[in-house]
């Protein structure tokens, strides 16, 4: 088995948010960040921690939709922590943008997002 690349790593986490954010799971987003996280957008006001943030993603994936796309395109760690810089697109009625996310290493060797920005690549917003 090789060794797995902290991009690939960090991929893989958010594949999970994907999974459940195109079938509405709130419960679902919400669970690949700590009890403390933040979530920044311009969609709406910061959310602080996990209810927070699931509350936020009940709302955003009540029209979610199987476009939704999250790649990185850069990421790196060192430690307990990591960051991801990611492109997400959910069509033409959210958009497109950045994703600028911190992962804090968990006991048991997993990650969960810390601090999350979002930043809408269109005109619009």
């Amino acid at each position: 088995m090789g060794i797995v690349s902290i991009r690939d790593e960090l991929q893989g986490i958010w594949n999970i948010y994907i999974a459940a954010y195109r079938t509405g799971d709130a419960v679902g987003c919400a669970a690949i960040f700590t009890s403390d996280a933040e979530l920044h957008s311009p969609y709406a006001p910061p959310a602080r921690g996990r209810a927070a943030i699931e509350a936020l993603h009940g709302i955003w994936t009540q029209h979610a939709t199987p476009d939704k796309t999250l790649v990185i395109t850069q990421a790196g760690g060192s430690g307990d922590l990591a960051w991801s810089l990611a492109a997400y697109s959910e069509g033409a009625a959210t958009g497109n943008g950045t994703s600028l996310s911190v992962f804090q290493r968990q006991v048991g060797g997993g990650w969960l997002i810390r601090m999350c920005s979002l930043n809408s690549s269109d005109p619009a917003e």
